[in-house]
């Protein structure tokens, strides 16, 4: 099973163009390519990035398209689509509503494409927000806590064990005995639901009552000494060395050693992953700042 190696910080990042809110997509993400995706995934690929990540929404209610958008390209189909272009880093669901599937549909895609990846694949699983979504769906927006947790017991199981009663599945996962779990939100209930699993996806930064309540929980179920992925989304974009116009804000820019300081004064002690983002003016110039990252400020982000 894919682990944070303990003692290290790693940092990954959040894809642009797979989804692209008005909220905080870039004016140039619209007419982006296929072949933009793949450039950036692939840059983050060779520059030492733990994990690359993609949303998930199957559609969009009108009264919410202005802010959110209708363009969600498929969880699970794009991170097959990168899986073929890229060799080592994880391929992480950010988060994948499980409360809209069958236990055994998600199961399938997750070891498909932990098989297809070599053992990539990070089920980042969250509860959903969205009401008129899982209206949509027939799934009851109330119960989506309760139907997330029944889901992911059975969901771990089928991911672990080729029968589950009498139905089995192939192909297995290439990690053993399943690929981890990271539940995301920032939620008391998530962040309980986080502590019996292998990681937690806050939905911003990673704040001291969060963490408290996660460290106690974890401690409640017997797991303080297992490994955790404890995750830290970096809000002010990022630009290394001097931008060429004007960023959006926040920002943290100049030199490698500038922006990991500012990282690291940021970032709480027991906190091993960061997701980090950054803001260009083309798809390219996505590609070289993500490559710049990895190779000039990943180094330096030692405890």
């Amino acid at each position: 099973m894919l682990e944070i190696p303990k003692g290290t910080l790693v940092y990954g990042t959040q894809l642009p163009i797979q989804s692209q809110s008005s909220l905080y997509a870039a004016k140039w993400e619209g007419s982006a390519t296929p072949a933009d995706l793949v450039r950036i995934a692939q840059a983050a690929d060779r520059s030492g990035y733990f994990y690359v990540a993609v949303c998930d929404h199957i559609a969009i209610p009108e009264e919410k398209a202005a802010a959110m958008g209708l363009w969600w390209q498929d969880c699970l189909t794009t991170l097959g689509f990168l899986a073929s272009a890229t060799e080592n880093v994880a391929l992480l669901s950010h988060v994948f509503v499980i409360a809209y599937r069958h236990a055994l549909t998600a199961a399938k895609s997750f070891e498909t494409l932990d098989h297809l990846s070599g053992g990539r694949a990070i089920a980042g699983i969250g509860a959903g927000h969205v009401e008129a979504e899982f209206d949509a769906l027939g799934v009851s927006f109330a119960d989506r806590g309760s139907l997330t947790d029944s889901t992911l017991v059975d969901f771990a199981e089928a991911l672990s064990n080729t029968y589950v009663g009498n139905m089995g599945a192939l192909p297995r996962p290439v990690q053993s005995p399943r690929p981890p779990i990271w539940i995301g939100g920032s939620s008391k209930p998530a962040i309980r639901r986080a502590a019996a699993y292998e990681g937690w996806l806050p939905q911003g930064p990673a704040t001291r009552e969060g963490l408290d309540l996660l460290l106690a929980t974890r401690e409640k179920l017997g797991k303080s000494g297992d490994p955790m992925a404890v995750g830290h989304v970096v809000i002010p974009y990022i630009y290394v060395g001097t931008p060429k116009s004007e960023r959006r804000q926040p920002c943290y820019s100049g030199s490698p050693e500038q922006i990991a300081e500012a990282l690291l004064a940021e970032t709480p002690a027991e906190v091993n992953q960061l997701q980090v983002k950054f803001d260009t003016d083309s798809a390219a110039e996505y590609a070289e700042q993500v490559e710049a990252f990895g190779t000039q400020v990943g180094p330096l982000l030692k405890r």
